[in-house]
């Protein structure tokens, strides 16, 4: 979902990509699996690379942030027939429906703040309309969704959802054409405060970590990201938070460990629950070395 997505290195291998969100063989990568993903139902979707009849013939109006996309690659039109989340759609092809994940951009995860509202978006971009597919270098990602940018008429989805606050960029090789491109937007979009950065009452806008890491409960800095010779320490993670670790360590619903921090647009809002596997970690380095990634917003 924000954040986030990173170069978002957070659970790449050297196959990431190569198939495959989180984008290939992964997207075994950093995008996030959704609850609602259709690999996790029982539904018709083709579960294979699949032989789409592609048209070099398709030409793409002059969209702004549009020049990163290969002119060369294949493209074809699909009609979105159903919204996932924020950055996952479902498409018709010559009759048949195929899951879509946007490449390059992520968006906060179903329950996160700003998650619904990302949605809606999306929703309406694209819902019942006809889009242009276009691929990087992956076909699919692991959990065997197309990884396309998409076009809805003038608008380039991928770049649109950033550009409005709604997404953040990342980078998952190889599908890294259009990375630059969508690391100006995202920066842009922070520096104006729109969409999900704008600060509310609610919810914070995206703060870059600092290595001040270990907090205690009275908001004092006591050490740095590997911490300090004063602060407890969890290094399999604790059930129970020490004094000065706050750092949470959350399982999402497609078993995700992603931990949060303090200033994190999530942290109020995420709860631990030990019997689930959930941890709490007075260091980053911490909560790495125990499989958690950090969130991204």
């Amino acid at each position: 979902m924000l954040g986030n997505k990173r170069t978002r290195s957070d659970q790449l291998t050297t196959s990431c990509f190569a198939a495959t969100n989180d984008h290939p063989d992964d997207y075994n990568c950093p995008y996030h699996i959704h609850t609602s993903h259709p690999h996790h139902s029982t539904n018709n979707y083709k579960h294979t690379v699949i032989p789409v009849a592609m048209n070099p013939t398709i030409t793409l109006p002059a969209t702004v942030g549009a020049s990163c996309v290969p002119a060369s690659n294949e493209r074809q039109t699909a009609k979105v027939i159903r919204i996932t989340d924020g950055d996952t759609i479902v498409v018709e092809i010559d009759g048949q429906e195929f899951p879509l994940r946007y490449i390059g951009v992520d968006t906060p995860e179903s329950g996160d703040i700003g998650g619904s509202d990302a949605t809606e978006f999306n929703r309406s971009l694209v819902e019942g309309k006809t889009v242009t597919l276009i691929k990087d270098s992956s076909e699919v990602d692991r959990y065997d969704r197309l990884l396309r940018y998409v076009f809805v008429g003038d608008v380039f989805v991928n770049n649109e959802l950033v550009r409005t606050g709604y997404a953040s960029s990342g980078s998952w090789p190889p599908d890294t054409a259009c990375d630059a491109q969508f690391a100006n937007t995202y920066q842009t979009a922070k520096a104006n405060m729109v969409g999900l950065w704008v600060p509310t009452k609610t919810a914070k806008p995206y703060i870059p970590p600092t290595p001040t890491l270990n907090t205690n409960k009275s908001g004092i800095v006591s050490g740095s990201e590997g911490g300090s010779s004063s602060a407890s320490s969890c290094p399999n993670g604790c059930t129970e938070p020490p004094s000065g670790c706050v750092i949470k360590g959350n399982i999402n619903s497609e078993g995700v460990k992603i931990f949060h921090v303090p200033g994190g647009g999530s942290y109020d809002v995420t709860k631990i629950t030990p019997s689930k596997g959930e941890r709490w970690f007075c260091t980053e380095a911490e909560a790495v070395a125990n499989g958690w990634r950090k969130a991204k917003n």
